[in-house]
């Protein structure tokens, strides 16, 4: 092989000497007249390389020692088996409850005449949190009573005049115009009671609207405001007062727009939280309709069971499974290699002899997730891949097997 090279390298040096000589020749023709000649030594050496393949099986046929002389690599193999592969999207969440409530008054806000809640402590719905400044709502409620209560007298008066006005009338005394107007005072009288008692039951509802009351069973988890601040529910700073129900618990989290197909309500979720050690399986419960155009992905939840451990805002590690196949080949993801037309693998063959040979197998890859991949085609139940050592071999290598 080395007389052969040393031949090759002599007629390109005699080439090229050659060529430098003849200075007279145009540009293009010399560049092609060298190309011709690299192609002409190329395939004077795959002929070559052709030959020396061939004399090396005769020689193998004839003498033994040659083969045993031959490389062996030494590799370990596993079997290739079916089993059932899923991919899941590894995310970040944090934990929420169903109830939270941000207390605010009904009405405007105003200046806290009294406090009747600490932060810690447990309430109920519709119990009395905070009383709010009510004398103005007090004094417009007793106006209103009042003037609804001088309306009602002044009808009483004009029905008194309207049936005295109607007797004399059947009597033939008086004129129809006194009886029409007598009518009429008294219908006006009458709606003005009933929109004097309307005003009244306003003044009295905007009156209880000083009261503020908890909606929801759970804890005072924020009590920011004190006796004469002004209670308004939401400031700049957050809540004012916020009640918390962890009765009914959830995991919230944000998904990225390119798996909006590939996850629905229903799918299988896995739920870690890693501060307190606590892991759930549960179900995507909900997904928002809409991305959000700062994150660039949308909402989407899954309920957890009650826990005394867990609290809003806790972050939760999520895994949502979005593919699953059952009966797959599955395969190191490292095992992998590539070339110029394919993705492949090696795998140990047998040949008729009984020797042990690495076989390049090309693969078709399926889903991948942490460290295995997914074969959709290419290899099947039974095959000893090749786990260690693929890397420094070649198809039809002699190979050896580790115990």
């Amino acid at each position: 092989m080395k007389k052969i090279t040393q031949i090759s390298i002599t007629a390109l040096a005699m080439f090229i000497m050659a060529a430098c000589g003849n200075s007279k020749k145009e540009g293009s023709a010399l560049i092609n007249d060298k190309k011709a000649a690299i192609e002409k030594l190329k395939s004077q050496n795959a002929k070559n390389d052709e030959e020396i393949k061939k004399l090396q099986a005769e020689l193998e046929k004839l003498d033994t020692n040659a083969a045993a002389a031959a490389k062996i690599k030494l590799v370990a193999t596993v079997a290739v088996t079916t089993q059932d592969f899923k991919h899941y999207i590894d995310l970040q969440g944090h934990v929420d409850a169903q109830n939270i409530s941000y207390i605010s008054p009904r009405g405007m806000p105003g200046q806290v005449k009294a406090l009747y809640v600490q932060q810690g402590q447990y309430v109920k719905k519709g119990q009395l949190l905070l009383k709010l400044d009510d004398a103005i709502m007090q004094q417009q409620v007793t106006a209103a009573k009042q003037q609804a209560e001088v309306l009602k007298t002044q009808l009483a008066f004009a029905k008194n005049v309207y049936q005295r006005q109607k007797n004399l009338w059947d009597q033939n005394i008086g004129t129809e115009l006194q009886l029409i107007s007598a009518k009429n005072n008294v219908d006006a009288l009458e709606n003005q009671l009933h929109g004097a008692n309307e005003q009244a039951k306003i003044a009295v509802e905007q009156l209880k609207t000083a009261n503020v009351y908890s909606d929801v069973n759970g804890v005072a988890d924020i009590v920011a405001v004190r006796v004469g601040e002004t209670f308004q529910g939401m400031t700049a700073t957050g809540p004012q007062i916020k009640i918390v129900n962890n009765s009914n618990l959830k995991v919230v989290t944000n998904v990225p727009e390119n798996y909006l197909t590939r996850i629905h309500k229903g799918s299988a979720i896995e739920i870690s939280i890693p501060d307190v050690n606590k892991k759930f399986t549960s179900a995507i419960s909900l997904i928002s309709q809409s991305i959000d155009a700062t994150m660039r992905g949308f909402v989407a939840e899954a309920k957890i069971p009650s826990d005394p451990a867990l609290k809003p805002n806790q972050s939760a590690v999520v895994r949502i499974q979005d593919y699953a196949a059952s009966n797959a080949i599955v395969i190191p993801i490292n095992t992998i290699q590539n070339d110029e037309s394919a993705k492949y693998v090696y795998v140990l063959s047998k040949l008729s002899n009984g020797k042990s040979v690495a076989k390049k197998q090309t693969v078709v890859i399926g889903e991948v997730y942490g460290n295995n991949v997914e074969i959709k085609a290419g290899l099947k139940a039974g095959d000893q891949l090749i786990t260690d050592g693929y890397q420094d071999i070649y198809d039809g290598q002699l190979i050896s097997v580790q115990n």
